[in-house]
């Protein structure tokens, strides 16, 4: 008889659960704003690792989110950046005098020439400042600067009433 020998799924989703639970945890203690303390942990990736265009994201010193974006080639009419929920979109159109040539034979290729959508980046309504974010294009950079809320918005509690159903409906006395 052969034996066959499988991977133990419980075992393999617990750890798929926890690397997102730490990376969630990592993340959120990254994003806290303390005034006492660096609370941001430099030197981790906590966004997605697209490979076209290229992107460095970072915090300043006063808390300021950017992004820079190595677009070259690209305008301003051709790409585009919205907000939606707690993510900046990101998409870019090739545009026409940027195509590929018909009938070349690379004998190397390194600058990607393609189109790219709705890649999304984090960047949470709560503690950015979305109505003061600056986009500059210059040199095929795009850099994207979105600073912190001065004033944390203060969210509304929702009261939760609680029934007791072991004591049943009132008893009339008698």
């Amino acid at each position: 008889m052969k034996r066959h020998d499988f991977p133990d799924l419980g075992k393999l989703m617990d750890e798929i659960f926890s690397a997102a639970e730490d990376f969630t945890s990592a993340f959120t203690e990254g994003m806290q704003f303390t005034p006492d303390e660096k609370a941001w942990k430099w030197n981790r990736e906590y966004y997605a690792a697209y490979p076209f265009p290229a992107a460095n994201i970072y915090m300043t010193e006063d808390k300021t989110l950017v992004f820079e974006f190595a677009i070259a080639g690209f305008g301003e009419k051709d790409v585009a950046l919205e907000f939606k929920g707690d993510y900046m979109i990101f998409s870019g159109t090739t545009p026409t005098e940027m195509k590929d040539p018909e009938g070349v034979r690379y004998f190397k290729r390194r600058l990607k020439r393609k189109s790219f959508s709705d890649q999304r980046y984090y960047v949470p309504a709560d503690k950015f400042d979305r109505d003061k974010v600056k986009a500059v294009y210059k040199n095929g950079i795009l850099t994207v600067s979105i600073p912190p809320r001065d004033v944390q918005p203060q969210t509304e509690g929702v009261k939760i009433n609680i029934v007791n159903e072991d004591e049943g409906p009132a008893k009339e006395k008698k």
